[in-house]
């Protein structure tokens, strides 16, 4: 069954409890679908820490999100203060109105107008707010001070009943109700340390300085009959009403794909096993000046020149300075930013708190709905403890792998010989490089490494890491006699072995010209030999062949001296010599 559907139409889940949602970003993940509906709910903060806000955007996003129209009754503004204040945050309460869907009612109360005749009650209040709630058919309620309806009266034992019978009363007609209050003494969440027991919610907002660098909090500190986050939630009041950052509670839900994207470093590539998982996170991490920003905006690069939007935050730059020192390496980021592929966008750290970058991270995505993005550099925010800086990069991560998002990180390592980054979320991530810087021979030279890669059959193996005018690039890094050498050393080294190779090769030349020499020596040799045996086998078989003959001719001879002496005929010596 689909919850989200459940908690936007208000019906009951998980503990029973219908919720309302606010409409507050991340507030409703906070508290797993909004406000109980139908009960009260106070809000407790100090002066300036966004409880009327709180309350008036409950309203404004009830009436137009959630057609429910609402009250607000406050005790300390004017109705026309009230509309003034807001406006600067997008909400026109004049229009919701005029449209029949608020009613703003401020009343006002002092002490010296308050006449005890016997028990003190707020009838005149309630039915001044069920007037102005049957007007528009209210359904949410929001009462703004509570402590200044019950200052006045200077009895607890007062404040405690009419507080009672008037959350009985919201309750009784079905109101969602806000009521804000000032934060009490010391162990108190009120001033009176009574409403949040009566309160079936209670929400802590606070406003705190540290290290001149403001920062507000939020916290459920009570929700009767539902589960919802303990912890201390960071939130902002922007241009668009509130923004609560339930980091704690995101859960890891994002998908994955085998898809994988090329880093525009074919060696680097290949080094990954194919390039980076498509919505992975890489690190790239290493001491001042060893490449992380260079590598980073290749990335980056890269991912444009495919056609894919990308977005690229620095920290330490402004967007002209980091657009120009690329061009000195070959990357024209400028082509991309024309091409509105690409958005380069630069902020000191410490201009703005932690939640602060966030949810101007956050809007950017929205902006831009890039594919890659690369955050350069992720320690730098220093507003805050290096709990708070870790806890601030950790909610980045997650916001970007929600979205499917490629992220790229770059970090500062101040010891080269401690495989860790300044900000420690290496855990997170899913390819963590790092690049190393490494003196021999007079000179600093940088070494890539792979320190892991998630799903990827990665390479163990060091590369040499250059910055050339066609951008960073990965060599193959020689051992000679003393070890893995780099730079110079390895090019005197490559220089020297292309000699050798030279030379060998020469000498191979010469030996194969001097057996080309022998072999045509010795063809002719054979040559000669050959005539010689064939001359001797002619003159041989010429003797044969007279021998031959001189055989059959005295055979001949033989044979008719032998036929002469059988006819009895007597041959002469000399008839027979004449014969012959």
């Amino acid at each position: 069954m689909d919850t989200s559907t459940m908690r936007g139409s208000g019906s009951r889940f998980r503990g029973g409890v219908a919720k309302a949602p606010t409409g507050i970003r991340g507030f409703d993940q906070v508290t797993d679908g909004g406000l109980p509906r139908g009960r009260p709910t106070l809000v407790t903060g100090a002066s300036g820490s966004g409880k009327t806000l709180f309350g008036i955007e409950f309203l404004v996003r009830g009436a137009r999100e959630f057609a429910e129209p609402g009250v607000l009754m406050t005790f300390e503004e004017s109705a026309t203060d009230v509309v003034e204040n807001v406006a600067s945050l997008g909400f026109d309460l004049a229009q919701l109105e005029e449209d029949g869907l608020l009613v703003v009612d401020a009343v006002h109360v002092d002490s010296a107008e308050i006449v005890a005749a016997g028990a003190f009650d707020l009838d005149g209040v309630f039915i001044r707010l069920a007037s102005a709630v049957d007007e528009v058919g209210a359904k949410r309620v929001v009462l703004d001070t509570i402590e200044v309806l019950f200052g006045v009266l200077g009895n607890e034992a007062i404040v405690r009943g009419e507080l009672g019978r008037l959350f009985g009363w919201l309750k009784d007609r079905g109101l969602t109700a806000v009521v804000t209050g000032e934060r009490g003494k010391e162990g108190q969440l009120t001033r009176f340390g009574i409403e949040e027991y009566v309160s079936d919610c209670v929400i802590v907002l606070d406003h705190r300085v540290s290290e001149e660098i403001s920062t507000r909090r939020l916290r459920v500190a009570k929700y009767r009959g539902s589960e919802h986050g303990t912890n201390e939630y960071p939130f902002l009041i922007t241009n668009k009403g509130l923004t609560v950052l339930p980091i704690t509670s995101v859960g890891l839900s994002y998908g994955a794909t085998s898809e994988r994207f090329s880093t525009g470093m074919p060696q680097l590539d290949q080094m990954l096993g194919g390039g980076v998982f498509r919505g992975t996170t890489v690190m790239v991490t290493g001491g001042a000046g060893t490449g992380k920003t260079t590598l980073a905006a290749q990335m980056v690069d890269a991912a444009c020149g495919r056609g894919e939007r990308a977005l690229l935050v620095s920290f330490e730059e402004s967007p002209q300075q980091l657009i120009r020192n690329m061009g000195s390496v070959g990357l024209d980021l400028n082509r991309w930013v024309e091409a509105e592929l690409l958005q380069v966008w630069s902020e000191r750290a410490t201009s703005f708190g932690l939640e602060s970058h966030l949810v101007r991270l956050e809007q950017l995505l929205d902006d831009t709905e890039p594919t890659v993005v690369a955050l350069d550099a992720m320690a730098s925010p220093r507003a805050g403890s290096a709990y708070e800086v870790t806890a601030a990069v950790t909610r980045e991560l997650d916001l970007i792998k929600a979205r499917g998002i490629t992220g790229i990180l770059t970090g500062l390592t101040h010891d080269v010989e401690v495989e860790a980054s300044t900000v420690a979320v290496s855990s997170l991530v899913d390819t963590w490089l790092l690049v190393r810087n490494v003196e021999s021979d007079g000179e600093r030279n940088r070494l890539l490494f792979v320190i892991k890669s998630r799903g990827s059959e990665h390479s163990n193996q060091v590369r040499e890491f250059v910055l050339t005018r066609h951008g960073a690039q990965l060599v193959e890094v020689d051992a000679g006699p003393q070890g893995v050498v780099t730079g110079s050393a390895r090019v005197a080294l490559e220089t020297g072995r292309r000699e050798a190779q030279v030379r060998r090769h020469e000498d191979l030349a010469q030996r194969r010209a001097e057996l080309s020499r022998r072999s045509a020596e010795v063809d002719a040799q054979i040559a000669a030999l050959r005539t010689q045996f064939e001359q001797e086998t002619t003159a041989l078989e010429r003797e044969i062949a007279q021998e031959s003959h001189h055989d059959e001719q005295g055979t001949k001879a033989r044979r008719e001296l032998s036929e002469a002496r059988t006819d009895g005929a007597t041959v002469q010596p000399d008839q027979l010599e004449a014969q012959r």
